[in-house]
């Protein structure tokens, strides 16, 4: 179950990036769970991470080697099994990974990032992953058929690859971006809650491309939740070639992170919109904050509510939910008077209570649609945040009961 339709798009070429896949039989035999992506020599590489305390061991490596400074040449994705929880032995398997694919690739093993998604607390089955790699080495390419295959192998309890594209002319030449994103249940902000990987053409230092995704993230995978849980495997990887022009103005920086931005939200969006059991997509405009961080919380005090959500996904007009949700969130000196909470083009709430002019049939048709708007003024700056979010259904339930059967 998915919200709207959705069509993989056309991925342009990447000068300096492929991608293969294979299907190693890590959880399940028949579907592709290997992904490996290469990318030129001399390419620049920037991360976040989760900051869940049980982060796996991949994602330790994955810091560990970005830290080191050697140019990343490979990314080796698995699906099926998370490797975390694992202990050292979970380290070793990821070090081992690496090991591997370096060795095949004829790279240095600090040179391979590796990334791995699934059930927590099981070891990885080395021999079916290692065994695996000469296929995806084969495979790598860098058409559309590659994208939208390595947007398949990293997918999970997804319904749907996800990916997202853009370009635009800068310096004279063509500046391409693609991604590809995974994510639908165990996701709430507190880095990307995901695993997403991003690429463009583009010639950008490290330093820069570390700071624009860290921008770039919070109001895209740092602003969706399905059901605030945070993984232990986030991570959102952007890598850029080189191959094309350097961004060499300010104007030429401006359009570059505002076309990424574009990515990242579709991408985040995506998630949404492919929650597990999600019925509805939500947004969540909160406004007249004093600070982005006061609007974030009130936000995501609504969006986490499990009655808001249960009455979203029932069509329920029961605007008492999302009031009491906003009450609760956390800011000092709340003048509730001055709040006005709005159900798409119904006005829920102004003065202290429920709007003159509202009817529970107005709130009803509102709340019967697949795409909903909550905007929500607090009246007491001029701060805001935009967050997406799904409802709570039955489906959610039964996916998340059966996950490891």
């Amino acid at each position: 179950m998915a919200v709207g339709e959705s069509h993989f798009p056309i991925m342009p070429r990447i000068d300096g990036v492929r991608l293969g896949t294979a299907m190693a039989g890590i959880k399940k035999p028949g579907r592709r769970d290997l992904v490996v992506i290469e990318v030129a020599e001399g390419a620049s590489v920037a991360g976040t991470f989760t900051r869940n305390a049980f982060c796996a061991a991949p994602v330790h490596v994955a810091k560990e080697h970005l830290g080191q400074g050697d140019a990343v040449r490979y990314l080796v994705i698995n699906t099926g099994n998370a490797n975390a929880g694992t202990g050292e032995t979970g380290m070793r398997d990821a070090r081992a990974s690496c090991a591997a694919l370096a060795e095949l690739a004829g790279v240095a093993p600090e040179t391979v990032l590796p990334f791995s998604t699934g059930v927590i607390g099981e070891p990885l089955p080395m021999d079916r992953l290692v065994a695996g790699l000469p296929q995806a080495l084969e495979a790598l390419g860098d058409d559309q058929q590659a994208w939208q295959l390595a947007g398949e192998g990293i997918l999970t309890t997804d319904t749907r690859a996800k990916g997202s594209s853009r370009q635009l002319e800068l310096a004279g030449a063509t500046v391409t971006i693609n991604g590809i994103a995974k994510g639908s249940g165990m996701i709430c902000p507190n880095m990307a809650t995901m695993l997403g990987f991003v690429a463009t053409d583009a010639a950008i230092d490290q330093a820069l491309l570390a700071r624009i995704l860290r921008d770039t993230v919070r109001k895209s995978f740092n602003s969706i939740t399905v059901d605030s849980d945070t993984s232990t495997n986030d991570a959102c990887m952007l890598m850029a070639t080189g191959k094309g022009p350097r961004l060499a103005t300010d104007g030429d920086l401006a359009a570059f992170v505002a076309a990424l931005q574009e990515v990242l939200v579709e991408l985040a969006q995506a998630i949404i919109r492919d929650g597990e059991g999600a019925t509805k997509f939500v947004t969540l405009d909160v406004q007249g904050a004093t600070s982005e961080d006061e609007a974030r919380e009130v936000a995501f005090t609504v969006a986490h509510s499990p009655l808001v959500k249960t009455a979203l996904y029932a069509s329920d007009a029961n605007w008492g939910r999302i009031l009491a949700a906003v009450g609760r969130a956390r800011v000092d000196d709340f003048d509730v008077e001055r709040v006005t909470i709005d159900l798409g083009e119904v006005r829920l709430v102004e003065n202290g209570g429920r709007a003159a002019g509202y009817t529970e049939e107005a709130g009803s048709t509102v709340m019967a649609r697949e795409e909903i708007v909550i905007r929500i003024d607090l009246g007491r700056g001029e701060e805001g945040a935009v967050i997406w979010t799904s409802d709570l259904s039955h489906d959610y339930v039964s996916i998340n009961a059966d996950y490891r059967s």
